[in-house]
């Protein structure tokens, strides 16, 4: 069945390639691959995401450019001017989705107004969470549960801290998923390690370097200088023939350099919801060293080695040990859990559900919302009484 499905931004940078990040990426890999399998999809995002828009998307502009240019997130993270920004931004996005008439949104944005219009005027949502919950956020989420208004964590990681005393019903762990086509399996590789992501503190570039040099073994970064302080202290001065940072790529050249290199290091230092350059190097047959903070373990698994601790030396042994791997279980292990069609087809499975909710009688809704509002016994209990009941 074709439906109508918006899928709501972050617009904190365009959704366009080359990527700026695994949100990004997510979103207009999504759109694609939706509107691949027949389904009409509207993109709300930035205005400049033009450009790089799939083929069979729409966009809807939410706002003329991407946020980050006017107000960058490191100056303005927390300021009244980036947040009136932003909530002028998702109230227009909450106008455009009251008007639109979809079957069912995807929502991928970090903004609180999206998921409570959903509880309030009973659209059909599913609520993809990127990140850890930080307060706003996580009090709307909680508070427009509801069996039309879902919410997806990339792993069950996220799932354990966005709720740990138990996840509700509404809440479901969707692993993010890649284009295999995309990075293809090239084994081998000349003994380098390669490195991909955002260059910031939290994704501990550093650590890459000092491990690649104890381990001596040769290092490319990629990636764009999202931290240019950072680059400038920690990064640059450790460049040399050895170690080199080739830019942000695009997915093809970045995919060729996977192919060059024999192991990927990946080095989270906060709770890395997913790990979608892992997944990406692995797809081409890179084995992965890794630290064990937030999904890595989870991601990774067999294909790699997780390091002791986060200390240079630990990442070295690790490194020395993901080099000894077989490229074919980077791959399969991809094949097997994170493609993109996987992933959309759980997705497909959300939206039915989140449009079945929405349209079961009002009573039955208003008793299953109430149902997830409890606890396990609880809810036994009140099963029990509305038998008894009729």
């Amino acid at each position: 069945m074709s439906l109508r499905i918006a899928i709501v931004a972050h617009v904190r940078h365009p959704i366009a390639p080359p990527f700026k990040g695994g949100m990004e990426a997510f979103t207009w890999h999504l759109a694609r691959a939706l509107a691949a399998a027949g389904h009409r999809v509207t993109l709300l995002a930035s205005g400049d995401s033009r450009a790089g828009l799939p083929g069979g998307v729409d966009l809807l502009p939410i706002l003329d450019e991407h946020y980050d240019r006017r107000f960058p997130w490191h100056d303005y993270h927390g300021t009244d001017a980036l947040n009136d920004h932003l909530d002028a931004c998702f109230a227009r996005a909450g106008r455009l989705l009251l008007e639109g008439d979809f079957d069912v949104i995807h929502n991928n944005c970090l903004h609180r107004f999206i998921p409570r219009l959903a509880r309030e005027r009973r659209l059909a949502m599913v609520t993809s969470l990127h990140i850890p919950p930080f307060g706003a956020l996580r009090r709307a989420v909680e508070d427009s549960a509801a069996p039309w208004n879902l919410s997806a964590v990339t792993s069950r990681r996220q799932r354990g801290i966005w709720w740990p005393d138990g996840a509700p019903e509404t809440a479901f762990a969707v692993h993010n998923g890649i284009d295999p086509e995309a990075w293809p399996f090239r084994p081998g590789g000349d003994g380098s390690a390669i490195w991909s992501g955002r260059i910031t503190p939290t994704k501990g570039t550093h650590l890459a370097v000092q491990a690649a040099r104890l381990a001596d073994i040769p290092l490319a970064i990629c990636g764009v200088i999202e931290h240019r302080d950072y680059f400038e202290d920690e990064i640059a001065p450790h460049l040399n023939a050895r170690i080199r940072h080739l830019g942000h790529l695009p997915a093809a050249d970045l995919a060729r350099a996977y192919g060059q290199a024999s192991a990927l290091m990946f080095t989270p230092l906060w709770e890395e919801p997913f790990g979608l350059a892992a997944v990406e190097a692995m797809a081409t047959g890179l084995p992965v060293a890794a630290l064990g903070n937030g999904a890595a373990a989870e991601v990774i698994g067999e294909a790699g080695a997780i390091a002791q601790d986060d200390t240079p030396e630990a990442l070295a042994e690790a490194l020395r040990h993901a080099l000894r791997i077989p490229p074919h279980l980077p791959r399969e292990r991809v094949m097997e859990r994170f493609t993109l069609s996987r992933m959309v087809a759980r997705f497909e499975t959300l939206y039915a559900s989140a449009m079945s909710a929405r349209a079961a009688p009002a009573a039955t809704a208003a008793f299953s919302s109430l149902q997830l509002r409890l606890a396990p016994r609880s809810v036994a209990t009140l099963d029990r009484q509305r038998k008894i009941a009729g």
